[in-house]
């Protein structure tokens, strides 16, 4: 079974190591801060092997040179990142990446930037999302469309519902309160945001979150259920998503 360490970044991020203890490999997933990973990495003992990028924002993958200068491990993901650094490897839609013999499915996952992608390990129910799906919500919309962006979302629903998600940002306090104000009357949300004010006001991380307790709750990946299309404008459901999208912009 992989070991799966959480850890804060800079402000708001989380960085994630992933160690497999028969193979002694050790994965990156996004490199918000190159000192943070090196450092925690020494602590737990792990020698880092490998970074998965997600996609290109500094915050997460800023820190890939610095860590391979220190660790001499390969970079992988998607075309974009180059655009701030090299990759040894360029991540596709439908590639696989392995850790010892565990292997994970690169999806698209584009919206927030147009080449994100998102890694999943289905004998390990873990997906790693980067900023395309969060507790109670989703990624700022930055390059991509409505309906690119709700294709994205339909792959990640359709996940197995016990996959545990690991998003990049602890943003879930702010995301219930504008769920809340989406979704006023699920009785289920309205739980899950009294369990997520008790566990940050003992300053517990939110993340990862059951993809099983999103998709009863997330407003983003509710887009297509009668409930929030009414309340939301109707039409089809990337049109909703894209109305939530720009109300939570200006919340």
């Amino acid at each position: 079974m992989l070991e799966i360490h959480q850890f804060p970044c800079l402000s708001d991020n989380y960085g994630f190591l992933v160690h497999d203890p028969d193979s002694q490999e050790t994965v990156c997933i996004d490199t918000p801060e190159a000192n943070a990973y090196l450092r925690e990495a020494a602590v737990k003992g792990w020698q880092i092997t490998q970074i998965w990028n997600t996609h290109w924002h500094p915050d997460h993958a800023g820190g890939n040179a610095a860590i391979k200068a220190a660790t001499g491990c390969t970079v992988s993901g998607p075309a974009e990142v180059e655009r701030i650094g090299p990759l040894d490897r360029v991540l596709t839609p439908g590639d696989t990446v392995t850790i010892g013999e565990h292997e994970g499915t690169v999806f698209d996952v584009g919206g927030h930037t147009n080449g994100h992608i998102a890694i999943h390990l289905p004998d390990d129910e873990v997906a790693f999302v980067g900023d395309s799906v969060f507790a109670l919500g989703c990624g700022r919309m930055f390059e991509g469309t409505a309906e690119q962006f709700w294709a994205s979302l339909q792959r990640i629903k359709a996940l197995p519902p016990a996959t545990m998600l690991y998003c990049a940002h602890e943003y879930t306090q702010s995301n219930a309160r504008f769920a809340l104000h989406a979704d006023p009357d699920n009785a289920e949300l309205q739980d899950y945001v009294a369990e997520i004010d008790q566990r940050r006001s003992r300053q517990e991380p939110t993340v990862p979150t059951k993809l099983e307790r999103e998709l009863a709750t997330n407003p983003f990946l509710r887009a297509d259920t009668d409930d929030l299309q009414a309340r939301w404008g109707g039409g089809a459901a990337h049109e909703t998503f894209a109305a939530l999208r720009a109300a939570k912009d200006s919340f």
